[in-house]
């Protein structure tokens, strides 16, 4: 369905910005851990799909992803459950299942759930208006739809995907008014639930506590390898880095640096201007997606409103954890940075959701006789 408008030329540049730098890094990244091509190219055909089905979005109306949301959010729960099915289905890599075998693609159904929760979540609030006079039932149901799915990807020993799904739905539906009283009181409840997991494990709670106490601070410790390499890289890159493929950390002695610490590599060979840069680019298109998300409540879309919040939330938790792994601020888990790390599904759902936010920004600026087309 036609806007008349075109995409916002700013914001769509900072996207593509991020993406050419996250293949690039991905490729000097990934070239010094494995000696090989494959990954390039994996990433390359995994941008050009995420482009592609980006394209798609732009010119599929707000209103058509609200009819099918339902239908997405289900058929991303079958994807969740063919996980564990044995392989060839299923698919298992480093002791973790989280993997639909495709033969020459490993797809990765919790990221597809991130994007598909915020649809089917937008659309559950608005037509669940009447009932957020009575947030009890609405956080009821809420927790109910996001149970689903947290307990499938948690079966999947996906932590750090489970508690991003979960703050994402919450921050939603305290966007769309219910009361925060009631929101602490589940926050809180989840809070202790996950404070009582952790402390029931032996490995995680010593990996949490030991992390701060005396791991990062005494040479001798092994336990915090991964975060001392990334952080000798940043000190080696200094303000202006030692350029694109000249750093060396990523020779064997950061674990994961194409993915999870790929932000460790640009800091080594882009510097602090590096890292600034793409801090910038982040903050700028968080920032415009919450002003869309105003907008489009301002126009009446609530709909949009819900789904662009979610876009910004998810994305805003996202990219703070990974930033502050990188820097030692936290334990490393398994998170990727938006548009830039090594990671074929991730990166296809980051980029039709932000072309979903472009869409609804569109939508936002069209004429006043093509409002009541969109939700």
């Amino acid at each position: 369905m036609k806007t008349g408008q075109s995409p916002d030329s700013t914001l769509l540049t900072t996207i593509l910005a991020l993406i050419i730098l996250g293949w690039l890094m991905s490729f000097s990244a990934s070239l010094g851990r494995f000696d090989s091509y494959a990954f390039f190219i994996k990433q390359s055909l995994s941008i050009m799909l995420g482009l592609g089905a980006g394209l798609v979005m732009l010119n599929m109306s707000t209103s058509l992803l609200k009819k099918y949301s339902a239908l997405l959010y289900f058929f991303t729960l079958i994807l969740l459950i063919a996980v564990f099915l044995p392989e060839p289905i299923g698919r298992t890599v480093n002791g973790s299942t989280r993997w639909v075998n495709l033969v020459i693609y490993n797809f990765q159904p919790s990221e597809m759930m991130k994007v598909a929760m915020i649809l089917f979540m937008a659309g559950f609030l608005t037509r669940q208006q009447n009932d957020l006079k009575n947030p009890w039932l609405v956080l009821s149901k809420t927790l109910l739809i996001v149970g689903a799915a947290a307990l499938l990807i948690i079966l999947e020993t996906d932590l750090g995907a489970t508690i991003i799904i979960t703050l994402t739905a919450l921050s939603m539906l305290f966007a769309a008014g219910t009361y925060l009283k009631q929101l602490i009181y589940v926050g809180a409840s989840l809070f202790t639930g996950a404070g009582i997991f952790i402390y029931l494990d032996e490995v995680r709670r010593n990996r949490l506590f030991e992390f701060w106490q005396e791991d990062l601070w005494l040479n001798s410790s092994q336990k915090v390898h991964q975060t001392k390499q990334a952080l000798i890289g940043i000190a080696r890159g200094d303000w202006t880095g030692t350029g694109i493929g000249a750093g060396i950390q990523k020779y064997s002695l950061l674990p994961e640096a194409h993915t999870d610490m790929v932000f460790a590599v640009i800091g080594e060979e882009l510097g602090v201007v590096g890292m600034l840069f793409v801090l910038f680019c982040f903050a700028y298109i968080i920032g415009k997606g919450f002003n869309i998300a105003k907008n489009a409540l301002k126009n009446g879309h609530k709909y949009s409103s819900y789904v662009a919040f979610g876009i910004c939330s998810w994305f805003s938790m996202q990219i703070s954890v990974n930033i502050s792994m990188n820097l030692g601020l936290i334990p490393p888990k398994g998170f990727t940075l938006p548009l830039i790390s090594y990671g074929g599904t991730s990166m296809i759902f980051s980029i039709i959701a932000l072309a979903i936010l472009l869409r609804i920004d569109m939508e936002n600026r069209a004429e006043y006789s093509r409002q009541k087309q969109y939700v």
